[in-house]
C-alpha cells in the first residue's frame, strides 16, 4: 500500500512529546509527508459534571507543530463515552452524530484530508524505502 503521507499522535505530556519527535524526524528522514499532529488526551472530561482540565498538561501539541512546521490536525478529550463506544463497537461520529466531541473527530478527519489533498498526484506511487537496523 502506498504510503501518501503520516499522522502524528501524541499527548501533551513531554514524555510523549519526545516519542512523537523522533516518529516526526523518522517520517521526514524516509521521505514521508507528515501530515499534521492529533493530541490525543488533552484534556479530561469528568464524567459526573463535564468539566474539562489538562491532567496531562497543556498546549505539547501546538508546541509541536509549531516548532516543525506542521499542521495541528486537532485534540480529543479523555472522556469515558469514547472508550464505552469503542468498546461497544460503534464510533463516536455515529454513536453521538451531533456531539461536540464528534465535531472534533470530523474536524480532525477534515484536516487530514485537506493536507492529503495537497500531496502531488504521483507521490502516492512512490514507494520510500524503509530500513530497520539494529544498533
Amino acid at each position: 500500500v502506498p504510503v501518501s503521507g503520516a499522522v502524528i499522535v501524541t499527548t501533551p505530556q513531554d514524555i510523549a512529546l519526545l516519542d512523537a519527535r523522533k516518529a516526526l524526524k523518522m517520517f521526514e528522514k524516509v521521505n514521508v509527508p507528515v501530515l499534521g499532529i492529533i493530541e490525543n488526551m488533552s484534556t479530561h472530561v469528568c464524567s459526573n459534571c463535564g468539566h474539562e482540565e489538562h491532567v496531562f498538561g497543556e498546549g505539547g501539541g501546538e508546541r509541536m507543530a509549531a516548532q516543525y512546521g506542521v499542521p495541528m490536525l486537532g485534540s480529543l478529550p479523555l472522556d469515558i463515552r469514547i472508550r464505552e463506544q469503542a468498546d461497544g463497537g460503534t464510533p463516536t461520529v455515529a454513536a453521538l452524530p451531533g456531539s461536540e466531541l464528534a465535531a472534533r473527530y470530523q474536524n480532525i478527519a477534515r484536516n487530514a484530508a485537506a493536507r492529503l489533498s495537497l500531496q502531488a498526484r504521483n507521490k502516492s506511487i512512490q514507494f520510500p524505502k524503509i530500513v530497520i537496523q539494529n544498533t
